[in-house]
């Protein structure tokens, strides 16, 4: 029998991805979990395998049906997890069932992004032992139990990149405050590329205004190309926002997003706009730029491509609608009130279904 608190509520799951995360803790706590498939962005297939495979070797066992059921029925118990692709919410899966699982359990091939390196701090603090932070050999002695503790969540290195974008194709000069530096290397390298210059005060990032961006080519002229993958790489959650700061840049720059098969046919509505982009195959697009953007009526796909989207549509000629917005709120938080207050002139409105490209 599934014990009350193992089930998780259909309807919720469903609208985010995150829910799965559930699983870990669950499993751990109970002893079984019973896990409706996640929603989140259509961005490309999203395997659960590498989450399942890590309870597995946990001492779990599943089984697939309408909903996914785990189960361990006489506990977790400390094992070597070894991924077989680092994936980010499957290694913060794994953390939380081994911080949970008394003695010693090593995640291999494990995913090293900053909010991973924030979660595990957070479980030390509540009593588990994690050796590795930042690295992709976890080592973690679980408790039985854990306690409270005290936490500040460290700033998101996607949302700053995001911002970092919208300065840069709108010209204008933005200063972001309390940023991890270290987080955010990879970032500023490739927007470097770009042409877009930023610098630290302190542990803010300072974008300058009015910046003439360039795109610069690899040595020979060749095409500058911008690649993501797993961290310390560029992240897969920043390349439609470089694909829309690209179309502002002077210059040739190919975009290369290999690790979900969807994430870029986001790019017709820039197209439509004006931008000139030539997809190349699901994962590469060459973007000609700068070029006039115009007003449109365009859809948010998911949260990454609806940021691309608004920030077309912050340095494009007229009026712009941009509907589903509700995928944009997801990844971030009164986005039209912090706009406003950088000088966008942009509201939210009600109103009835139009067609849209």
């Amino acid at each position: 029998d599934v014990q009350p608190g193992a089930v998780v509520e259909r309807g919720a799951a469903t609208r985010i991805r995150a829910s799965f995360l559930l699983a870990g803790p669950l499993l751990a706590r109970f002893g079984s979990a019973v896990m409706p498939p996640p929603g989140g962005d259509v961005i490309g297939r999203r395997r659960l395998d590498p989450h399942l495979d890590a309870f597995r070797a946990l001492g779990a066992t599943y089984e697939f049906r309408r909903d996914i059921h785990i189960d361990a029925p006489g506990g977790l118990r400390a094992g070597e997890v070894f991924m077989d692709e680092p994936s980010v919410m499957a290694t913060e899966n794994a953390l939380l069932a081994a911080a949970l699982t008394p003695g010693d359990s090593v995640i291999g091939n494990a995913a090293c992004e900053p909010h991973i390196q924030d979660l595990a701090r957070m479980l030390c603090a509540m009593g588990a032992a994690i050796e590795g932070i930042g690295s992709n050999v976890l080592r973690v002695r679980g408790a039985a139990e854990l306690g409270g503790c005290d936490h500040t969540v460290g700033p998101d290195h996607i949302e700053i990149g995001s911002f970092m974008g919208i300065a840069g194709v709108t010209g204008g000069e933005i200063r972001i405050k309390d940023t991890e530096p270290d987080d955010l290397r990879m970032v500023r390298l490739a927007f470097g590329r770009l042409g877009l210059h930023s610098e630290f005060e302190g542990r803010d990032l300072l974008v300058p205004g009015g910046q003439d961006l360039k795109v610069q080519s690899d040595l020979g002229d060749h095409t500058c190309r911008v690649q993501d993958g797993p961290w310390p790489a560029f992240p897969a959650d920043l390349t439609s926002i470089a694909v829309a700061l690209a179309t502002q840049c002077d210059g040739q720059v190919l975009i290369h997003e290999w690790m979900f098969e969807s994430r870029m046919f986001f790019v017709d509505k820039l197209v439509g706009m004006g931008a000139n982009i030539l997809m190349m195959d699901p994962h590469r697009a060459i973007v000609h730029g700068p070029r006039r953007l115009a007003g449109a009526r365009v859809e948010s796909p998911d949260i990454r491509a609806g940021m691309a989207v608004l920030m077309a549509a912050l340095c494009a000629e007229g009026r712009s609608e941009i509907g589903n917005i509700r995928q944009i709120d997801r990844g971030y938080e009164r986005i039209d009130e912090r706009l406003r207050a950088l000088g966008a002139r942009i509201e939210r409105v009600v109103a009835d279904p139009t067609p849209a490209h």
